[in-house]
């Protein structure tokens, strides 16, 4: 089998922005790509206070049905702190408890939460490790499913680790309209609630799709929030910034205003200029895309890898097409081959 790779450039001039916060660490990424856009000492590791309720609520979401109906048990004598104030006996689905979570902070609702997923709030710390370690979140380990650090060391990760977190949440629809919701009621056998969203840039900044708020003696102010405009997709962490909600706001004006998202290929047939090995019949099935500068700096090569593969068949992986800005791959997506009969 034999490689042939074919490579475009495209020159593009140099810029440098100019972001900022008052965070002890704080991080602006694209969530498609990953693609960093500002960061402040992202890898700095301590106590994220409830901003880890987002490992929390996508733990339940993957590992439970959302619209069972649940019974509140004994878990809910152990809990303190914020909360929703869900009452033993009472019935309720696991998606009120989400919204409880995550419009409210309910450490209460996390823990019934965590019952009824994986039947121990122990059992359900192992899986939120198990899926940090999916995520590659490499500066985290989680002790609760609350965010509390009175009496353990809470949930400790990085403003990059939880912006990874956020990316991966945020691709989930149930979760995405959960922490995009500003207001919420619902009615059980024994209350009534009407909650509204902690989270102050859904009401200040139009473009906010979602997010979660923190709060500890320990980890100070905590926020984690998403943004989209004109097909880009953005998440912003701060840990320990007194100013974190207008410093999310600044950021993501910023990033909107320089940044677009430059769509170099569609999904579908692609043509690659001198192919014929594969009759040209190549295909990738997502769109592929990258956040760049209007003017920036950097070469944009375009690579195409191609298998000369003696036989193939409809629908094999025959290939990859890589995007590097300077020396380093930035985007990757894999090559099929479509042909009318197989071979």
């Amino acid at each position: 089998m034999k490689k042939v790779i074919l490579l475009f450039v495209l020159f593009l001039p140099f810029n440098v922005l100019a972001f900022g916060s008052n965070a002890k660490s704080a991080i602006l990424m694209d969530m498609d790509s990953g693609r960093i856009l500002y960061g402040k000492d992202i890898h700095y590791v301590q106590s994220v206070a409830s901003i880890s309720k987002v490992m929390t609520a996508i733990c339940v979401i993957e590992n439970t049905n959302i619209n069972k109906e649940i019974v509140v048990g004994d878990e809910i004598l152990k809990a303190y702190g914020s909360g929703i104030y869900v009452q033993k006996g009472e019935k309720i689905r696991i998606k009120d408890l989400l919204y409880g979570l995550m419009m409210r902070s309910g450490n209460d609702a996390a823990l019934v939460l965590a019952k009824n997923t994986s039947g121990s709030t122990s059992k359900f710390v192992d899986l939120m490790n198990k899926t940090a370690k999916k995520i590659k979140m490499m500066d985290s380990k989680f002790n609760n499913p609350s965010g509390l650090d009175e009496e353990d060391d809470g949930n400790i990760s990085s403003s990059y680790d939880m912006a990874l977190l956020m990316s991966y949440a945020m691709k989930n629809k149930n979760f995405r309209k959960i922490v995009g919701s500003k207001e919420y009621t619902l009615k059980t056998n024994k209350n009534v609630y009407k909650w509204k969203n902690k989270n102050k840039l859904l009401y200040s900044y139009k473009n906010t799709t979602g997010g979660k708020t923190g709060f500890t003696k320990k980890a100070k102010r905590t926020l984690v929030t998403s943004a989209s405009l004109n097909g880009l997709n953005l998440t912003v962490v701060t840990i320990n910034d007194g100013s974190d909600f207008k410093d999310h706001e600044n950021l993501y004006k910023e990033a909107f205003d320089k940044y677009y998202n430059y769509k170099f290929l569609k999904k579908g047939i692609i043509n690659i200029p001198s192919e014929n090995y594969y009759r040209k019949k190549l295909y990738i099935k997502n769109d592929v895309s990258y956040p760049l500068l209007e003017d920036e700096g950097n070469i944009l090569k375009i690579k195409y890898e191609l298998d000369k593969k003696r036989k193939y068949k409809n629908k094999d992986k025959v290939g990859k097409v890589k995007m590097y800005l300077g020396d380093e791959v930035v985007v990757k997506e894999d090559i099929y081959v479509k042909v009318d009969n197989d071979k």
